[in-house]
């Protein structure tokens, strides 16, 4: 690459995840009712509350299991004491007293079944706030450094200053308010080569190439984990009943929604280009200006299904995806192995790429790619059937969850600010990598008209 040396931190990226070896730890209640202290211990490093929340929807499940036994048992006995009366009845005896338990059993079971119902409701409601169980390997408490690159700028103009009027923030603010800005100029074909160039990377990587709706109902948000943890976060259009998206992962996951793959197509690999959509919730006073924070962006996103034992594997890929076209854009960057206390809700594990910003001084997250493996394909009810015939030469295996992998090819509007910063000159122009001018960039970016 044209700028900076890479220093080995930490290549320890091999070590397999552990449901990926362990198929007991399926993120269902069916599973985990198995071995309910291994999974609690498993949890302990996501945070008390999570281990709470775990505890408590086991807990539940018991008394459901059970309620929904005694039900059934009540439905047993109806059905056996309305045998018993139709007998009666044919041979001319009394069924008074028939009568009268079958409306008291009936009675029973109605209260039992609204009971269950109810139960149901809580153990759904409280199931939904349970998090993804980290991998071991995650790090505890603390993110861990593994690849950067030494040589980088140290100090520079911010990304606003030498982008000029090409970041219309002033305009983007009469429109829609703050953190909404208009693109323009020599920049929109900064981003469209810079689209290009992840596109052709992705499909030579055997992608398929997505252009999704960006409105989701509620069902497609909780599939992939964004509710409830995240709701705040996102923009509902009520009168629809719709949301917009804070990224095409979710209309990715649904690709595959409510079905059973056959194994032999896996993986599945997709990747989309959209708008996102995100409140900023909490974010006051924070990256107010340019293109780090805003309302809205655009962004490709990579999308991965696979079996159990391909995801930490595929979860390399994707981070080597990232890495690559980092590197195509020669910016100095680090990957980062975040600890499972800094996890989204749906992640088992997670890598960010952090690309160094001249004028903070700091690194700040680029890209990340995380490992949800069977969570978003529990709540999306996607599974594989994994091969293997029997006599007659038929697959008789039961289907089995698949695992899903998201990562940020590029997030456009970040790149942008990455790219201006870290390639600006002497001059206080942007002379732009060679990749991208070859694609329709411009071969410098001044900040005059």
């Amino acid at each position: 690459m044209g700028r900076g040396a890479e220093q080995i931190i930490n290549t320890d990226l091999q070590s397999p995840s552990f449901r990926g070896q362990d198929p007991e730890f399926q993120m269902s209640l069916k599973s985990l009712r198995k071995h309910p202290e291994a999974a609690k211990q498993r949890m302990q490093p996501r945070g008390q509350d999570a281990v709470v929340a775990l505890s408590e929807a086991l807990t539940l499940d018991i008394e459901h299991r059970r309620l929904l036994a005694q039900q059934e048992q009540m439905v047993a006995e109806k059905r056996k004491l309305s045998r018993q009366l139709g007998e009666a009845k044919k041979k001319g005896e009394n069924v008074q007293d028939l009568h009268i338990q079958l409306k008291e059993l009936a009675s029973q079971e109605k209260t039992a079944r609204e009971s269950l119902s109810e139960l149901e409701k809580r153990l759904e409601d409280l199931w939904s706030r349970v998090p993804n169980l980290p991998a071991a390997e995650a790090p505890v408490k603390n993110n861990i450094l593994r690849r950067c690159l030494e040589e980088k700028l140290e100090t520079g103009k911010d990304h606003t200053e030498l982008a000029g009027w090409m970041i219309d923030s002033s305009a983007g603010t009469n429109l829609a308010g703050s953190r909404f800005v208009y693109l323009r100029g020599p920049l929109v074909r900064t981003q469209m080569a810079l689209t290009n160039l992840v596109f052709n990377h992705l499909e030579e990587q055997g992608f398929e190439l997505v252009i999704p709706p960006v409105m989701a109902r509620g069902e497609a948000l909780y599939g992939t984990g964004f509710l409830p943890d995240s709701e705040q976060q996102l923009y509902k259009l009520p009168e629809d009943d719709l949301y917009l998206v804070g990224t095409s992962e979710v209309p990715l996951a649904s690709l595959n929604a409510n079905q059973i793959l056959d194994s032999e197509n896996l993986p599945l690999r997709t990747a989309a280009l959209s708008p996102c959509f995100r409140r900023e919730a909490g974010a006051a006073g924070r990256d107010t200006k340019g293109l780090i924070r805003l309302h809205q962006f655009d962004k490709i996103e990579m999308f991965s299904v696979v079996s159990a034992e391909n995801s930490d594997e595929e979860h390399r890929r994707i981070l080597a995806i990232e890495e690559k076209i980092l590197q195509y854009l020669e910016l100095p960057y680090q990957v980062v192995d975040i600890a499972a206390d800094d996890l989204g809700a749906s992640a088992a594990r997670k890598y960010d790429c952090e690309a160094w910003f001249p004028s903070q001084g700091k690194f700040r997250e680029l890209t990340s790619c995380s490992n949800t493996t069977d969570f978003q394909a529990q709540r999306l009810k996607t599974r594989h059937r994994p091969q293997g015939e029997d006599a007659r030469g038929q697959n008789k295996q039961s289907p089995q969850p698949v695992h899903m992998l998201n990562g940020t090819a590029c997030a456009l509007g970040r790149t942008l600010a990455a790219l201006l910063e870290n390639h600006q000159q002497a001059d206080g122009t942007v002379r732009l990598p060679e990749k991208l001018v070859e694609l329709g960039a411009p071969e410098r970016i001044t900040p005059q008209r």
